[in-house]
């Protein structure tokens, strides 16, 4: 069963979807969070709405009319728009999971979904968007070097660009260089108590940032530690 109101206080969501039923049961949902929650039914729609009043979060369908999730997302990346942004699609094809995050959204839920499972990747969102400062020095390890504030990062020549959530758990990696983390601890540091060892989104965002920091031909970084957890190292 949803929380209690308390839980999100004075923070405010966008829901965008097309289909209308969707849409209602998630700003029912987020209303009885305690969230100040409005809705569009398209992209234009959306971006409207973002530049009239700009949302602490926003949740968005992928596949929709007139402008889709992706090209909104894309377009408030490109003008520098940073709100948190979850992404809802009907498909589980990796290939649909990477689009999303390619165009800038921060995490993503597959259709149908638990309103439960919503709420919390809400919550995670907001907690990671939160005012507290990100460390000011340039993380590095190897030839990997990374920017927190600005989520930016380089590797072998090759210009990076990462997620709130790629950051958040690449930073954590580069703070224990060597270690190996276990999944549990980067589970609760990453996305919190609301995710139970059952979800598979940290293997999902170790193949991202793989994918990321082995495009210009490096080496592995990110190794597995099979029982165990993850750790950052050359081999």
């Amino acid at each position: 069963m949803p929380g209690t109101p308390s839980t999100a206080p004075e923070s405010s969501v966008l829901v965008v979807d097309d289909d209308p039923e969707v849409r209602a049961a998630v700003v029912d949902g987020l209303s009885i969070e305690g969230y100040t929650v409005r809705a569009a039914a398209d992209g234009l729609q959306a971006l409207s709405a973002v530049a009239a009043d700009p949302p602490a979060a926003i949740v968005l369908d992928l596949a929709m009319p007139v402008l889709d999730g992706l090209a909104v997302c894309r377009r408030l990346r490109e003008v520098g728009n940073r709100t948190p942004v979850l992404v809802l699609t009907a498909r589980d094809a990796v290939s649909d999971r990477v689009a999303g995050l390619d165009a800038g959204a921060d995490d993503y839920l597959v259709k149908p979904f638990a309103l439960d499972e919503l709420l919390a990747r809400v919550r995670a969102l907001l907690r990671r968007a939160a005012p507290a400062e990100p460390e000011s020095e340039l993380l590095s390890f190897a030839d990997l070097r990374m920017d927190p504030r600005t989520r930016t990062g380089e590797r072998g020549g090759v210009a990076l660009e990462f997620t709130r959530t790629e950051c958040t758990l690449l930073e954590l990696f580069l703070r224990h260089p060597g270690q190996v983390l276990p999944r549990e601890m980067i589970q609760e540091r990453v996305w919190g108590a609301d995710f139970g060892p059952e979800s598979n989104s940290l293997a999902v965002y170790v193949g991202y940032l793989r994918r990321k920091l082995e495009s210009g031909g490096g080496g592995r970084l990110l190794h597995t530690v099979h029982g165990i957890g993850y750790r950052l190292a050359e081999r």
